[in-house]
């Protein structure tokens, strides 16, 4: 077991969703209250606790991925789709909260499910166990684009 790369694969994703709650924070409060929401629109409260969750589950799935060594093209592969969709996570908060354009958003969350499915994949071919970690994700972000759907609907024009 390496520590050194436990630490950096959980606080990777980590420091991530820290940057996008910093993005999102005031919008939180003076924006987003504002909106129209479905429904079925869960509280604010249960946001932060899904996604902490989240990152610490895609943190133990890079882990096992990562472990089994960057040389292997399909691990660099795994890899990269793990750093594209942080970066894709962090530019859905920016197009949402930052810019306040559900719409933006709604585009932006089509390529951050693309690649998330694709690197669900890819890590759940070289590891089973990282794989099924990131069906919550995956799960969620399905969830996610069908909340920003709703939203941009209902407060369009």
């Amino acid at each position: 077991m390496s520590w050194g790369r436990l630490v950096v694969s959980l606080l990777v994703p980590l420091a991530v969703g820290w940057l996008g709650g910093m993005i999102t924070a005031r919008s939180l409060q003076d924006w987003y209250p504002t909106l129209r929401k479905p429904s079925w629109n869960p509280p604010n409260a249960v946001f932060a606790p899904v996604w902490t969750l989240l990152f610490l589950a895609m943190g133990v799935a890079l882990y096992r991925v990562w472990g089994l060594g960057a040389g292997d093209p399909m691990v660099r592969l795994a890899l990269i789709l793990f750093g594209v969709q942080l970066v894709l996570n962090v530019l859905w908060s920016i197009c949402f909260f930052g810019l306040r354009s559900p719409g933006l958003a709604l585009v932006e969350i089509a390529f951050l499910w693309l690649s998330v499915v694709a690197m669900t994949l890819v890590m759940g071919r070289l590891d089973t166990v990282a794989g099924w970690l990131l069906v919550p994700y995956v799960a969620w972000v399905s969830f996610a684009a069908v909340l920003n759907g709703a939203v941009w609907r209902l407060n369009r024009g």
